[in-house]
């Protein structure tokens, strides 16, 4: 027993001065190795990171991640790439590497093996342009030899852990959004060897994903057990065990991936299998969850699905989707349902070949349900392809719309009503080929009634009765009746009834007639984002014939009515804010749609319309109808700045890639978009327009909208205290980029207020400061606008006469210094008095035609080049009295504020001009002084380029006067 004791004494004795030991190793390495760590970590991260790296205390320590020795970080910040240096890439309140303690204490090398990440936001971000902000590793040239000497830490990952983080990956080239918060990620492996088997546990609280702003998934649940082994010599990625749970819809995943140069190659199949249809609705979208907790569902579902073949851009290939769901014996019932949903069933096949839906083909096997005896609805859909449409559907049902809503328990909305339908077609789709399938069938609507939550009052007596008919399959022969469709509002009826026959060439007769208070039969939908008020009456005969408009025989159409909106706010996917029509009178006789009164406000700016819209009711039958107008317009005031994209507004409505070039250029103002579909002349009357400053009063002339472009022809109006003239186009090319010719006629204005109150004359022409007095101006321009529509200079193209009609030169530095140098003080103040300058502008060069004025006794004249950037290369001749014939030649180069010239001398040095691209709106290359050449090559280059100049200006004159 005494021997027994003393073992057991020496156990805990040995035990203890290890567990001593170990403890005083882990207080006493952090004290032996943060030099040594701390350095090497900073080496690694300065020399392989492009991004912005900050953090505010740093730590080593075994006790963080214990028995891990780690280095962690406090409140680090990475910023992104370029050109996102200013944006977060990811924020932690941790970040921590894993150091290999055998490297350390034996070779004092610093290895990281791990990575933890706590308390994270990540914000992974593709602009429009396919730009990524997550590009900050710069990794080491493989052509350079190894240096064996340099010091550094070096990574060799077998754990990867991130804890509490909110990721958000937003990719605008490929419209997919995906933002994960509160994931929880390990991955563990031999992540630096060159086959490895990745084992994953992943949770996510909430995960939304969206393609194209369409949501497929919102705050939903995933959990995901997965083994991947990835090969990183082939780049392969076998899936070996991959359980994801999506809320509490099961699937598995098998199959691989491997990368390729030109893009990867792919064999992935997904099952849900033996679940119920509890599970399938888990996924729905969360509004559909709380109406799920009280209902009682049963019944089984299976999902498939499968993505196979290659991804090439360059080889233009893309993999096969396929998926099927499947629904059997489904059965849903609210607790108050007398009848329950039964029988429900449901087979849904698609085939997505190389996933272009031209190819598509869906296959609806069946989807049936019964309320009750003589309650039931089925419906069988095949289709193949999209824009040429290959056609099988057979739908039929009788379904009690108040029974429908007690059997699903559906919350806030109460409805009732008989719908009976029954419809076949079978046949090819195509609006192109005008092809409709053979059809027949109905669908009735009675005594329909219709209450939500959002409002108190219900639209009631909805009776809807609606008939379509096909006998050869093309659109000749394809009618559709609603016979009627009408419904009560808050006492005030709404009565419609249409005969369309024949859709080659559309037989119309359409009656419609009632008041609908728009704004509150939005609050009975209540859909959020939207914001919509005002009555619409309506009391309108349309009969006619398509081609009765299109061929002139306007007697033959009887379109007759009114129309009335009040109060009525409209938004376009273009503008930022919305319009508001205060009043419109519209009155529809035959062929024409006129504007008797109309009344409509936009931000500040406000409109007054009177005029006819032609063609209206072709414009709604074409697809890509044009419509043609001709008005007299009137307006207070117009502020062109608030019709730019991208400036800030109500509008919640706005275009993809209006929402994107928004969100990538948060302070720019964007351009004016046009409407593609407009065909309208306008003779306009306005005591007031602004943009960005510039304030012009009186305008007067005509205006048209063509295809997206806007013409002024005739134009005048104040500006400056002067009257300008103006013929002029514009053309946007996106959100952020625009295009116009302009030509203009100004007489006498200004030089001093111009240049005080105009920005562009400031900056094309900063020896305006110096010059007092009177000018006009003739002169033809062609150009670009920027982001925040300003003048791109670079782009500007054209020439033209300014008539210096009574001036004051003083001071003007260039001419200064050609007096000091020569002895003239007069070249101080210069006679420039009824001197015409022409000019020509072409890649941010101004090349300036010889013009002669007079200086006391002294007759110079000048020519030569000078750049927006106030680069001088100029030919200054002095003619001496009598009459100037002898003289001697001066060139002045440097720049506007420190010139330099040479007397006796006709070599200058040329200026290079800038480059500048068309397409993507970039200075390729800003002009530059050029290498000293000789005079016969200065004066060839010159004139090439003033030919250039000359060329671009006969074309303005050209481009303007087509139309």
């Amino acid at each position: 027993m005494e021997k027994f004791k003393k073992i057991i004494l020496k156990i805990l004795k040995w035990t203890g001065i290890s567990l001593a030991s170990i403890l005083f190793l882990m207080f006493i390495i952090p004290i032996l190795f943060p030099g040594t760590i701390s350095q090497q970590v900073k080496i690694f991260a300065n020399k392989h990171l492009a991004g912005k790296l900050d953090y505010k205390k740093s730590h080593l320590t075994f006790f963080r991640h214990f028995p891990s020795l780690t280095v962690s970080v406090d409140d680090f910040l990475l910023q992104g790439s370029k050109p996102f240096q200013q944006d977060t890439l990811l924020a932690a309140k941790e970040v921590a590497v894993g150091v290999n303690l055998k490297n350390l204490i034996f070779n004092r090398e610093v290895r990281i093996d791990e990575i933890y990440v706590t308390d994270a936001y990540a914000n992974v971000f593709v602009n429009s342009k396919g730009e990524a902000n997550y590009n900050v590793y710069i990794s080491s040239p493989s052509e350079k030899p190894k240096d064996t000497t340099e010091t550094g830490a070096s990574i060799k990952l077998d754990l990867i852990k991130f804890r509490n983080c909110h990721i958000k990956y937003n990719d605008h080239s490929a419209r997919i959004l995906v933002d994960a918060k509160g994931l929880n990620y390990t991955g563990k492996g031999g992540l630096s060897e060159n086959i490895f088997d990745l084992k994953t546990n992943l949770d996510i609280d909430k995960i939304d994903f969206s393609l194209n702003r369409i949501y497929y998934a919102q705050q939903k649940t995933l959990r995901a057990d997965l083994i991947t082994r990835i090969n990183t010599n082939a780049l392969t990625f076998v899936l070996r065990k991959n359980e994801l749970k999506i809320n509490e819809l099961p699937l598995r995943f098998t199959g691989f991936l491997s990368i390729l140069k030109d893009g990867y190659n792919l064999d992935i199949n997904a099952a849900s299998q033996k679940t119920t249809i509890r599970d399938m609705i888990s996924v729905l979208p969360p509004q559909y969850l709380d109406w799920a907790k009280d209902t009682k569902i049963q019944g089984n579902s299976d999902l498939f699905f499968s993505l196979k073949g290659g991804f090439s851009e360059q080889r233009n290939l893309k993999p096969r989707l396929k998926a099927r769901l499947f629904v059997k014996d489904g059965f849903v019932s609210s607790g108050k349902a007398p009848v329950p949903m039964n029988n429900l069933n449901m087979d849904l096949n698609i085939d997505l070949p190389s996933l272009d839906t031209e190819q598509m083909s869906l296959d609806l096997k069946t989807l049936s349900f019964n309320l009750g005896p003589h309650n039931d609805f089925r419906a069988v859909v095949r289709t193949q392809g999209l824009s040429e449409m290959q056609v099988n559907a057979d739908v039929k049902g009788a379904v009690d719309l108040q029974t429908l809503d007690q059997a699903l328990g559906l919350k806030g909305i109460d409805m009732k009503g008989l719908v009976d339908t029954n419809i076949q077609a079978k046949g090819i789709f195509s609006m192109d080929k005008k092809l409709f399938p053979k059809t027949n069938g109905y669908l009735n609507l009675k005594n329909g009634w219709l209450k939500t939550q959002y409002y108190p009052n219900p639209i009631q007596n909805i009776n809807l009765i609606a008939n379509i008919h096909n006998t050869d399959g093309t659109f000749k022969s394809l009618g559709v009746k609603l016979n009627p469709f009408q419904f009560d509002f808050e006492g005030n009826p709404v009565f419609v009834t249409a005969d369309l026959q024949n859709f080659e060439d559309l037989l119309y007769k359409i009656r419609a007639k009632g008041v609908l208070n728009v704004g509150r039969i939005y609050k009975v939908f209540a859909q959020k984002g939207l914001d919509v008020s005002g009555t619409v009456i309506a009391d309108l005969s349309l009969n006619g014939r398509q081609s009765y408009a299109t061929t002139g025989q306007y007697s033959k159409l009887d379109n007759k009515g009114i129309l009335i909106l009040k109060n009525i706010k409209a938004t376009t996917s273009y503008l930022p804010k919305s319009f508001y029509i205060k009043e419109g009178n519209f009155e529809f006789e035959n062929e024409k749609m006129w504007f008797r009164k109309f009344y409509a406000a936009y931000g500040k700016s406000d409109f007054s319309l009177n005029g006819h819209l032609l063609n209206t009711i072709n414009y709604f039958i074409e697809r890509k109808g044009t419509l043609h107008g001709k008005f007299i317009m009137n307006s207070n005031y117009i502020l062109i700045d608030e019709f730019m994209a991208l400036k800030n507004g109500d509008n919640n409505k706005k275009s993809i890639e209006v929402e994107y070039a928004k969100v990538e250029n948060p302070k720019s103002s964007g351009v004016v978009i046009i409407p593609k579909n407009l065909d309208v002349s306008l003779e306009a009357h306005a005591e007031k327009v602004e943009f960005k400053g510039l304030i012009l009063n009186q305008l007067n002339g005509t205006a048209s909208i063509n295809a997206g472009q806007v013409y002024l022809k005739n134009t005048s109006f104040d500006v400056i205290g002067s009257r300008m003239n103006i013929d002029a186009r514009y053309q946007d090319e996106s959100p952020l980029t625009a295009n116009y010719d302009i030509a203009l006629k100004v007489q006498d204005f200004n030089v001093q207020r111009a240049y005080n109150e105009i920005d562009m004359v400031r900056e094309m022409v900063t020896a305006a400061k110096n010059v007092k007095g009177i000018v006009s101006l003739d002169y033809k321009l062609k150009g670009d606008f920027d982001r925040n529509m300003r003048p791109i200079y670079p782009s500007l193209e054209g020439g033209g006469i300014v008539n210096l009609r009574d001036v004051e030169v003083k001071n003007l530095k260039m001419l200064s210094v050609i007096g000091d140098d020569i002895g003239a003080q007069a070249f101080d103040n210069p006679d420039m008095k009824g001197v015409n300058i022409e000019t020509n502008i072409k890649n941010n060069l101004i090349h300036v035609e010889k013009f002669k004025f007079k200086v006391s006794v002294l007759r110079p004249s000048i020519s030569g080049t000078t750049s927006f950037n106030g680069l001088l290369d100029l030919r200054v001749r002095v003619g001496l009295p009598p009459g100037g014939w002898i003289g001697f030649p001066i060139v002045v180069t440097g720049t506007h504020e420190k010139p330099k010239i040479k007397i006796f001398s006709k070599t200058g040095q040329g200026i290079v001009d800038a480059l500048y691209n068309t397409k993507s709106n970039k200075v390729i290359r800003e002009e530059r002084r050029a290498v000293k050449k000789s005079r016969v090559q200065q004066r060839k280059e010159k004139e090439a380029q003033e030919q250039k100049a000359k060329n671009a200006e006969k074309q303005i004159n050209r481009d303007l006067k087509e139309k």
